[in-house]
């Protein structure tokens, strides 16, 4: 053989490797099969490896809360964050929040100038104050930017009562303009995207088609949070904490890989730091177990917010402005991760109220559960929990909701059910230990009864569904706080 043969051969087996390995990892990356990898020539498949796994693999939708976006200090984090970063394509303002504990939220202010709007009273102050917020920021960000013309036409809307919606609304629509500027982003107004129905519920379906086709034509943009419109271009907002809910829109229309949620904390807690002293962050936690501590009184996130990215299968990540170092709180659908706890979470809430209804044979009695319940429903009362026996059955309601109505309440189980007997228990609380760990550890009811009883707390109610993610228990208001430390304690401290 030649050494011209010989060379040629091995140059051809060491394109061959080359070719298989890019083919490894186009492969990995999900090109289509047509493409001729034989003359896919370095620089090429460079160029396309770093478009997919920066441009288009990778995307992901931040939003920040009101306490990271209070001053130009704040806006310097934030842009620090969104530029430390290159696939966080779409940003999700709140209104400025407090700048300090004395502090006014920009959006307390708006409402405030618009009510003396609407009572046809001087709000010029009230409104110079708001603009001078904002002055205040694009200052200190030092941007050539004027909002003269915005608070032209606030002032103009107000005077015409144009409403509180609109006026609430304002607060993150100037933020966003100021966020636009700020990293060279498209500005979306959410008014154009995010739809309403006439009756003001939120028009989900209608905003994905619209929001999905204006993001493809935006490779980055800011999109105000909390508020949309309705068909005819009246603003509507969503509920306080609704720009949250507005980032979940967002990154579902975008098919966002990941949905960033930047606030004051580092993510979720095991427990009320109101109650016990430092308690230790959740790292991981599933939208069930979320939705379980979430329902019993846990301020984690807010509820609507979860449900976009749930169905679209895209995980959330809480995290710290102040911190950006902190890994923060995953939200996801589900995990194979082993919980560093055979709990995650520990929730609750007091003012409850139990009514303890007997009767001989119940069990047997066909309807006669739907019959305790219907006295319920023509009160217009929510039940939370329905324990029950052979022949004994409970129900758990909020006492405020249920002591205007006591008596007609029990008036009416007595003519729909005949019970034998109706017992009344005030001031209980529950309690929600949650965690997708319980499952598959052994003697966690077991260890949660003996270290309530051990601290002398009287278990009032034991409620657990079939999943295992959860134990409800029933105490005294009193024991309230106690419960919770003792439960932390014997599986979060003990474990140390």
């Amino acid at each position: 053989m030649s050494k011209d043969i010989k060379g040629k051969n091995e140059k051809n087996e060491k394109n061959e490797k080359k070719n298989k390995k890019r083919l490894d990892y186009l492969c990995v990356l999900c090109f289509p099969i047509s493409m001729d990898f034989a003359r896919l020539n370095k620089g090429t498949f460079d160029s396309i490896l770093t478009e997919r796994l920066v441009g288009s693999i990778m995307k992901k939708v931040v939003k920040f809360g009101g306490s990271s976006l209070a001053s130009a200090e704040q806006f310097k984090k934030v842009g620090d964050i969104i530029r430390a970063d290159e696939s966080r394509k779409y940003v999700v303002p709140s209104a400025p929040g407090k700048r300090h504990s004395k502090d006014t939220k920009v959006t307390d202010m708006l409402y405030g100038c618009y009510a003396l709007a609407e009572a046809d009273k001087d709000f010029s102050a009230e409104l110079a104050a708001i603009e001078a917020r904002y002055n205040e920021i694009i200052t200190g960000l030092g941007l050539k930017l004027s909002l003269k013309d915005e608070f032209e036409v606030i002032e103009k809307n107000f005077k015409l009562k144009a409403g509180s919606d609109y006026a609430a609304s304002r607060g993150e629509f100037l933020n966003g303009r100021i966020m636009a500027v700020y990293l060279g982003y498209e500005f979306i107004d959410a008014a154009e995207v995010i739809c309403f129905h006439s009756d003001g519920s939120f028009d989900a379906e209608k905003t994905d088609t619209v929001l999905s086709k204006r993001l493809a034509k935006a490779e980055r943009a800011v999109i105000p949070g909390f508020y949309g419109a309705k068909k005819g271009g009246e603003v509507k907002t969503f509920s306080r904490g609704g720009s949250d809910i507005t980032g979940s829109i967002v990154a579902r229309a975008a098919k966002a890989d990941l949905y960033e949620n930047w606030t004051d904390t580092s993510g979720f807690l095991v427990t009320d730091p109101r109650i016990v002293e430092n308690p230790k962050p959740i790292t991981t936690i599933t939208y069930k177990e979320l939705r379980e501590l979430s329902y019993m009184g846990a301020s984690v996130f807010h509820e609507d917010a979860i449900f976009p990215v749930r169905k679209a299968g895209i995980p959330i990540n809480i995290r710290n402005t102040n911190s950006p170092e902190d890994e923060g709180t995953m939200i996801v659908e589900s995990t194979c991760r082993t919980p560093e706890y055979t709990i995650t979470g520990i929730a609750g809430k007091k003012g409850f109220v139990a009514i303890n209804i007997e009767k001989d044979m119940m069990n047997s009695e066909i309807g006669f559960g739907r019959k305790v319940l219907q006295a319920f429903e023509e009160n217009g009362i929510s039940f939370e929990h329905v324990p029950s026996g052979i022949d004994t059955m409970t129900v758990f309601v909020h006492q405020p909701e249920f002591e205007g109505k006591e008596q007609n309440v029990l008036s009416a189980i007595h003519r729909l059910a005949a019970p034998d007997s109706i017992d009344l228990e005030a001031n209980l609380a529950l309690v929600a230990v949650v965690g997708r760990g319980m499952k598959s550890n052994r003697g966690t009811a077991a260890r949660i009864f003996a270290a309530l009883a051990h601290n002398n707390i009287n278990i009032k109610m034991i409620d657990q569904g079939s999943s295992e993610l959860n134990i409800i228990i029933g105490v005294r208001n009193e024991d309230f706080e106690l419960a919770i430390k003792v439960i932390y304690d014997i599986f979060v401290s003990s474990v140390l």
